[in-house]
């Protein structure tokens, strides 16, 4: 069930306006009240958001939630309950250990070849399952200049860093103008060879994918861009049209979905959200069990629950339909993939394989053991 909502207000803006769309976020108990009849549950982590955790939904957005359901799935992303003011043991404020891994502010350094530049802090709308709660949790304000300025310089600095993740916060949230001096910059680096976004722009404040964002992103191949659909009920026709739109500019597009308790933990619905992606030429890239961040176990599925509905997927869709099935470890250990275990037996000779329909089957090894490529030297040189 859609909200009513305004076309135009008095700045002159309106609801396709992205700009409108981010100044008019509902972000008080007040104003969620107005549009539909709180749960004790959420009323109550309304009452203990301020201070706690930040709340704010574009308009866009808060007009998917059916108001007579409080298990509508973008209605439990964006309202506060009760009980993400509960921490479980093995909770984190930092969950991937990513303060750990920050040699300079803005940056994130994990792995060997690639980094994380945190470009700004707030986001378009913020979600329950937020595993940067302690960054984008506070009063709103961006990174400085001087920040990024720092940030850039670290890259210039690490010639083993081939690929930056530009993400935040919402990267897309900042003006054209002030992405591309971002995008620029990394491009101008000579041992930078991909520049990925992440954003859930396409998802929240599809409206922001227009054509100035596209021509300009268009000029800094090759460029990827990872979104974060999490229900079908997300990919309306203004998400599509925005997901088509970067695609035609040549923008190879992922999506990265995390695994929710009552969102999405059903088969159904990730295969619904999966083929639907593809038809909008979006690859599920990952499928993300939740990460232990403090407040929000009530949203995470067991690891069993996440194996078996891969398993549930796997023969019944498109391979290209479905993502890897990941733990982001904590402490900043790096992902780990895990799904389904397919092998019986293994030996010298053969290995026996379950398929998807629960039968097993025989690969025969070959004899020959040697794996080397003997023209591996005249290729790579000795």
């Amino acid at each position: 069930m859609s909200l009513a909502l305004p076309v135009l207000d008095e700045d002159g803006g309106g609801f396709e306006d992205w700009r409108w769309q981010l100044r008019h976020r509902i972000t008080t108990k007040e104003e969620i009240g107005a549009r539909l009849p709180l749960t004790d549950e959420e009323s109550a982590g309304l009452d203990a958001a301020p201070g706690q955790f930040r709340v704010a939904v574009t308009p866009y957005y808060f007009s998917l939630i059916d108001r007579e359901q409080p298990a509508c799935p973008v209605r439990m992303q964006v309202i506060p309950r009760a009980r993400e003011l509960v921490n479980e043991p093995g909770d984190l404020v930092d969950p991937l250990g990513e303060d750990s891994h920050s040699p300079a502010t803005g940056i994130f350094h994990r792995y060997p070849d690639r980094c994380l530049l945190l470009a700004l802090d707030r986001c378009a709308i913020y979600c329950r399952h937020c595993n940067r709660r302690r960054l984008v949790g506070r009063e709103e304000s961006p990174i400085t200049r001087s920040d990024l300025e720092q940030a850039l310089d670290y890259i210039r600095r690490t010639p083993a860093i081939r690929d930056v993740l530009i993400s935040g916060g919402d990267p897309l949230t900042l003006s054209t103008s002030r992405l591309e001096e971002i995008v620029a910059a990394l491009r101008a680096i000579p041992h930078v060879e991909i520049v990925r976004i992440g954003s859930r722009v396409p998802v929240v404040l599809p409206m922001r994918v227009d054509d100035e964002l596209c021509a300009m992103l268009k000029k800094y191949h090759p460029l990827y861009i990872n979104t974060h659909f999490n229900h079908p009920k997300e990919l309306t026709p203004r998400a599509r049209a925005a997901c088509e739109k970067l695609a035609d500019a040549g923008i190879p597009l992922g999506n990265q979905t995390v695994l929710l308790r009552g969102v999405n933990s059903s088969a159904r619905v990730l295969r619904k959200l999966f083929t639907e992606l593809l038809r909008c030429r979006v690859r599920p890239y990952y499928l993300f069990q939740g990460d232990v961040a403090a407040g929000t176990s009530h949203l995470r599925t067991s690891v069993e629950t996440g194996i078996a509905l891969m398993q549930e997927l796997r023969g019944y869709i498109s391979g290209l339909a479905i993502p890897h099935l990941v733990i982001d470890t904590p402490g900043g250990m790096g992902k780990v993939a895990i799904g389904p275990d397919a092998v019986v037996a293994r030996g010298p000779d053969k290995w026996t394989l379950r398929n998807y329909e629960g039968k097993l089957v025989d690969y025969p090894q070959p004899a020959d053991k040697d794996a080397t490529c003997a023209y591996d030297e005249i290729y790579f040189g000795a």
